[in-house]
């Protein structure tokens, strides 16, 4: 169901649940995304398996749905003959694809048009490092046009998220200034530093000064360091913090993904507790884990 409020009036009011990871239910579904374009690449060759996706986690009960536009990128694309124009309309699809699966569920559910860090593009890891070597104004211009292209799609806020670098988050909110689309920023880091190693303090001062963010906090991160970043950015913005922390288990572009699965509902009294309000899961955090932390909020 399409929302009748602004997501950031029911964020004073109460949590709000996000999904949880898209690819690991893509996956889950079948699909290969053994591909520098990851789940993007199923923009333009299989939209339906996405919109399933998105469609499992509003079931499970998730109240806003994060697009398929994380590693949706004009230069990503053009490297696959994609022209700009296509592009655009593939950017364009992941919102409307998210928005139909919203149509199919009886409860208000939000569509927040993912904006993945530079690094993302690149197909790497260094999302989880940061310090590209581009200045400001460089991931300015990089991050802008797709920026545009999303709002213009009409989602109901834009998602700037899994960012490992301040000077990042800051061409981001430049980019994204005079979209006219609220905002959330989320930092991939630890309990108090970014991935690219600046306090957490410093980095939220950035959101801080942004009319336009209504919440901020962290993404794919440990689920044991969300409830402490987490109340360093609502200390620091005075906004609704936001935390979808991973499985816990470790990523390498080597390996994959390694280690043992920490993520579980029982840690949301906590993250409530540091300021959270908007509250789900990232990478490996699937449509059942969403589910138990509805159940876990209906009963709050």
């Amino acid at each position: 169901m399409k929302p009748s409020r602004a997501l950031a009036d029911v964020l004073a009011e109460r949590v709000v649940l996000l999904d949880g990871g898209l690819s690991n239910q893509l996956q889950a579904q079948g699909c290969d995304l053994s591909d520098d374009l990851w789940s993007a690449r199923l923009l333009a060759d299989g939209p339906g398996r996405i919109e399933a996706a998105h469609t499992a986690y509003a079931r499970a009960g998730a109240e806003v749905l994060i697009t398929a536009s994380y590693q949706a990128t004009f230069e990503g694309f053009a490297r696959r003959g994609v022209t700009r124009r296509e592009t655009e309309a593939l950017l364009t699809r992941s919102v409307t694809l998210a928005r139909r699966a919203a149509e199919t569920v009886p409860h208000e559910v939000w569509v927040a048009a993912s904006v993945g860090p530079y690094g993302a593009m690149l197909a790497d890891g260094s999302e989880y490092r940061g310090r590209y070597g581009l200045s400001v104004a460089e991931l300015t211009r990089f991050h802008r046009p797709r920026v545009e292209t999303l709002a213009a799609a009409g989602p109901d806020v834009l998602a700037l998220e899994t960012v490992p670098d301040a000077d990042e988050a800051e061409a981001l909110l430049r980019a994204a200034e005079g979209c006219g689309i609220p905002l959330w920023l989320t930092y991939t880091a630890t309990a108090a530093h970014t991935r690219a190693g600046q306090p957490l303090a410093d980095a939220f001062a950035l959101p801080a000064a942004t009319p336009a963010v209504i919440a901020a906090g962290v993404n794919c991160v440990a689920p044991a360091d969300a409830a402490s970043a987490v109340s360093i950015a609502a200390a620091v913005t005075g906004r609704p913090g936001v935390a979808y922390p991973n499985s816990g288990e470790h990523w390498t572009p080597a390996h994959g993904w390694q280690g043992e699965k920490t993520f579980t509902p029982a840690r949301l009294a906590d993250w409530t507790a540091a300021g959270a309000r908007l509250i789900g899961g990232c990478c490996r955090v699937g449509p059942q884990d969403i589910a138990d932390l509805a159940r876990l909020l209906k009963d709050a």
